[in-house]
């Protein structure tokens, strides 16, 4: 992996992604105890970042994989963005998901046009369900973040943070990533080693399912003892990719872990300072930012607000705990 693949992707698929505006609010920032910036992917097609690195990975493939189809495996925005990809290639995509994961995402990938086969994440292996269907039916598998080009795709987003963060005169700050495999926080790592050197990225993970932060600590690759029990379905993952664990270990800093609580409370300050829409694990690097600011140095910090595509029950639960003018 490096600036160049980024790059490329960036050739590729540039016309089609929405540059996503960093926000502010001086609200957070009082909150935060520094100036907070928020990437708002939650904006992206298909409500989440992981658009990039699908459109990324399926514009690489050739005519004969694409008349093939694609598979993938996801809780939900991977899917998505990998039904849409596909969908507008005229590929045929059929997307594993868990049981367990949220209604709305299951639905979008379904009204995508993404063939659903969904699985227990308790009982059963999603990678050997995938590899079996991807040797059964022909299929070329796009995992979540272990893959090259899917790892460029979402360099694109640090490609994008390291242009906005001149513009907007930050030149030395920590990157807040909501971390599951670590396909984004590898892609913005690298592109901000290239482009914005000041800035240095840092994974941000629930607690209990921290596996990133406990391998960047110890060194060696570590995993999470439960595989589900936590709102952020998004960035549960069950350790580290192989492409992207040494891309974190040589270029992020430590990792943050937080609570759901923290994140049903920066989902509730993201829609009433912000006015968008964010689901638990696509707020949680936000939850850090405001809430464990011993943990961050500097006057500035910018946060990746990576999907929104949350179930209403969720949402009106995060909205019900803060009262309204918080």
């Amino acid at each position: 992996m490096n600036i160049e693949m980024i790059d490329a992707a960036k050739a590729r698929i540039g016309r089609f992604v929405r540059r996503t505006p960093l926000l502010s609010s001086p609200f957070l920032d009082e909150v935060a105890g520094r100036r907070v910036f928020v990437k708002a992917e939650c904006l992206q097609h298909t409500g989440s970042f992981k658009y990039r690195g699908a459109k990324s990975a399926i514009t690489a493939l050739g005519a004969k994989e694409l008349k093939s189809g694609v598979i993938a495996f996801s809780s939900g925005n991977h899917a998505q963005g990998v039904a849409l990809a596909a969908r507008e290639a005229g590929a045929r995509a059929v997307i594993i998901m868990p049981g367990d994961a949220p209604a709305v995402k299951i639905d979008n990938t379904r009204r995508l046009g993404a063939e659903v086969v969904l699985y227990d994440r308790e009982t059963e292996d999603r990678d050997e369900i995938g590899g079996k269907l991807a040797d059964q039916e022909g299929l070329t598998l796009i995992k979540p973040y272990d893959n090259a080009e899917v790892i460029a795709g979402q360099g694109t987003t640090g490609l994008e943070i390291a242009q906005q963060a001149e513009e907007a005169g930050i030149s030395g700050a920590d990157v807040l990533v909501c971390c599951g495999g670590g396909g984004l926080t590898s892609g913005i790592a690298l592109a901000l080693q290239a482009r914005a050197a000041g800035l240095r990225a840092r994974t941000v993970e629930p607690v209990d399912f921290d596996d990133v932060a406990r391998s960047l600590a110890t060194g060696c690759v570590q995993t999470n003892k439960r595989k589900s029990g936590t709102l952020c379905d998004a960035i549960v993952t069950p350790q580290p990719g192989a492409l992207t664990f040494p891309i974190m270990s040589a270029l992020c800093g430590p990792g943050l872990a937080v609570t759901d609580d923290a994140c049903l409370r920066a989902m509730a300050l993201a829609f009433e300072r912000l006015r968008i829409v964010l689901e638990p694990g696509g707020a949680a690097a936000l939850a850090a930012a405001l809430f464990q600011g011993d943990e961050i140095q500097g006057d500035a910090v910018i946060v990746v607000a990576t999907g929104g595509n949350v179930d209403r029950a969720v949402f009106e639960t995060a909205l019900a705990g803060m009262p309204a003018g918080q």
